[in-house]
């Protein structure tokens, strides 16, 4: 059996993600032959693997810092929400149906255990070590008796617990005591330490306090890693993102040509994929933003209606808030409008869904000849192709199949004037047909934009991996944490009460 490691948080978004990323991708450059798990992943942001299966995108993104192809095993259980109180349960890359939060933890949940245990067992017989990413806060006491990827998983394999916390939201000290404490006598023997996340300042500040951690706990802090800009890649929840406001940290660069593009994405609800403008926004001059007002659409060169997982209310949405009125506007104008999976299909002529929404025929924007039906089986594909002249690949995450009956061909979906639809995601990583269709998009908003000869999304995406890799080789113990991960946690951890009600 393999080394390995449970990276778990203090809360929700504190960095679990990309750490796990940045140890995964200093180990591989430390020659180990490494693997990102997550037992349990909700998740709106979800990518498809070489061989059909459906996967967080973190641990895609996490995949790739490891260097390797990703998979199943890696994300055994993925819960995509469709509303407050139900998601669809993906197993194994396969929708297996819908429940209700209170159905999936009254029962459901634990019987996946011995599936998510396979899953672990056998990449660490394939992998040096493999690296595991919890899901919210170990010490959700409410949750602990059916927990299957934190510490849950942590005792069942026996995996050493890295604790993550960001310091940047205040109280980190009483986050990482109270997360121990919170814990069993057998859980706390697990939790070999602390790192603390998104630190500004002089950490010579911060080391008394590390020491008094240490002496109230008993646990050592195994790094502090520096606050850094534009390293938020492939979140796991749209919930992150501003309804209103800039892609997330992104940096953007000055315009080789004259004028900026301005791109405009509805924040529709159960926004999807919304990683699919990561793309746009590292394209030098290209500022791009979430809105929700009809208003805020008015200077915009071009309009992105992105995927949802509810693509019958994101429709209703938009009309109640008066957007869709403004992109029927827009597109008889001849301005750019892009839809994506969810935000192509409403942008047809009509829906028939029996399955997400269950509201049967549903009018839509009528901007594209296309006719929806909703199927019960998810397409799940890795297409290739080519527009504008250019290749192109993408991914597929659908029910609805849409029946094209006219328009100008668009990768699967089409063209008329400059209304596009595609259900493809990721086909704006494309470096060339990115270009392509910036300087389409530019041509009929008259802005003398020129797209950058040279922007390499793949090679934008391995300098954060690599950046990651470094905030942990240069800030954190790294001898400790390899010992961590080798021999697992220390023996000997005292008992810190009062310890999870009975």
């Amino acid at each position: 059996m393999s080394g390995g490691l449970l990276v778990a948080g203090t809360t929700s978004d504190a960095g679990k993600s990309v750490v796990t990323a940045g140890i995964c991708r200093w180990l591989v450059r430390q020659g180990v032959k490494v693997a990102p798990f997550k037992a349990q992943n909700m998740s709106l942001n979800s990518f498809v693997t070489r061989e059909g299966a459906e996967i967080g995108r973190a641990q895609a993104m996490q995949a790739q810092a490891c260097r390797i192809e990703p998979t199943a095993l890696m994300n055994p259980v993925l819960l995509k929400p469709g509303g407050e109180r139900s998601s669809q349960v993906v197993l194994l890359g396969r929708p297996v149906g819908e429940l209700s939060a209170r159905g999936y933890h009254g029962g459901r949940q634990q019987a996946l255990l011995g599936t998510v245990l396979d899953c672990l067992a056998e990449l660490r017989d394939a992998y040096d070590a493999v690296i595991c990413e919890g899901a919210g806060s170990p010490a959700e006491i409410n949750l602990r008796r059916t927990d299957i990827v934190n510490m849950g998983i942590a005792r069942n394999a026996r995996l050493p617990v890295l604790v993550v916390g960001d310091i940047d939201r205040g109280g980190v000290f009483a986050s990482f005591f109270g997360t121990v404490a919170l814990l069993s006598r057998e859980d706390q023997e697990l939790v070999a330490g602390f790192l603390v996340n998104k630190f500004r300042g002089d950490v010579s500040l911060l080391e008394p306090g590390l020491d008094m951690l240490r002496d109230l706990t008993g646990r050592r802090a195994y790094g502090v890693l520096p606050f850094r800009h534009g390293l938020g890649i492939d979140e796991e929840d749209g919930m992150a993102v501003s309804l209103r406001g800039p892609v997330r940290e992104s940096h953007v660069a000055p315009p080789l040509g004259a004028d900026v593009l301005r791109v405009a994405v509805c924040a529709v609800p159960l926004m999807s994929n919304f990683t699919d403008v990561d793309a746009l926004a590292a394209e030098p001059g290209v500022v791009v933003r979430f809105v929700d007002r009809p208003e805020e659409l008015a200077d915009a060169d071009l309009v992105v209606v992105p995927g949802t997982r509810g693509t019958v209310r994101a429709l209703e949405w938009l009309r109640e808030r008066g957007l869709a009125e403004a992109i029927a506007r827009r597109a008889a104008e001849q301005r750019p409008v892009l839809g994506v999976c969810g935000g192509f299909q409403l942008l047809g002529e009509h829906i028939e869904d029996e399955v997400e929404s269950r509201r049967g025929h549903v009018d839509g924007l009528g901007l594209l000849p296309v006719r929806v039906r909703f199927a019960r089986e998810k397409t799940l594909a890795r297409p290739v192709g080519e527009a504008l002249g250019e290749p192109v690949e993408g991914y597929e995450i659908h029910h609805g199949v849409a029946e094209v009956t006219g328009g100008e061909p668009f990768l699967d979906g089409c063209r008329v004037g400059q209304t596009w639809g595609t259900h493809w995601h990721g086909s704006l990583e494309s470096d060339g047909f990115r270009r392509a269709f910036l300087r389409e998009v530019a041509a009929a908003a008259g802005r003398r934009f020129v797209p950058a000869p040279d922007t390499s999304f793949a090679a934008l995406r391995e300098e954060q991996l690599d950046r990651l890799g470094d905030l942990i080789e240069q800030h954190a113990d790294t001898d400790a944490l390899w010992r961590l991960i080798e021999s697992g946690a220390p023996q000997g951890l005292p008992f810190i009460p009062p310890g999870a009600p009975a």
